[in-house]
């Protein structure tokens, strides 16, 4: 295999992966799971249009956050985790300099797109089409069949094009890296 194609398919395995450690699965789990519910399967009443407003506000600030969220492991094998702010990682639990964790234009970018993924998936939701604007006609339906590939296009060339460095609740960093080997508990 040539390395042009080797370095290819690396970093479309690396994008994908991005994808799914930006776009958190449980989040958009619990909103597959409570959507159908609280929209009463897109029968809504006043009550069940603000239910299922919150679960998404809720949710796409769940998705937002995590993109600020990173981890870190100490030279005993702990992993530590905090939120990313202008100074560095907090809450600092190490008496070592985490200042290498801070936030970056990239982290608003990634949060940016990780918001407009989970809008698509949830404003769009069958069940949430239903409830909000059931009068969608036939123009609707084809910029509902349009609108999800060519957002998941776009953010996955950003997602692969400009990779995430942070490893966030739930994706802890599987190696020691520089600044870890460093850290002591």
């Amino acid at each position: 295999m040539s390395t042009t194609f080797k370095s290819i398919r690396d970093r479309t395995y690396s994008g994908v992966g991005d994808l799914i450690r930006l776009l958190p699965t449980g989040t958009v789990f619990l909103f597959q799971f409570l959507n159908p519910v609280l929209t009463n399967n897109g029968h809504c009443l006043l009550i069940n249009k603000y239910l299922t407003g919150a679960l998404i506000v809720i949710c796409a600030f769940s998705c937002c956050f995590t993109c600020f969220t990173d981890s870190y492991r100490t030279r005993d094998g702990y992993v530590h985790y905090g939120v990313a702010t202008m100074k560095g990682l907090w809450p600092d639990s190490s008496s070592k300099d985490l200042s290498s964790y801070r936030l970056r234009v990239g982290d608003f970018v990634h949060a940016f797109f990780t918001l407009i993924v989970f809008s698509v998936i949830s404003l769009l939701d069958s069940n949430t089409v239903n409830c909000f604007y059931p009068g969608f006609g036939s123009t609707g339906k084809i910029f509902l069949m349009v609108l999800p590939p060519v957002i998941g296009v776009i953010s996955g060339i950003v997602f692969t094009v400009f990779p995430s460095k942070r490893h966030g609740i739930g994706n802890p960093s599987e190696n020691k890296d520089d600044n870890a080997s460093e850290i002591e508990k």
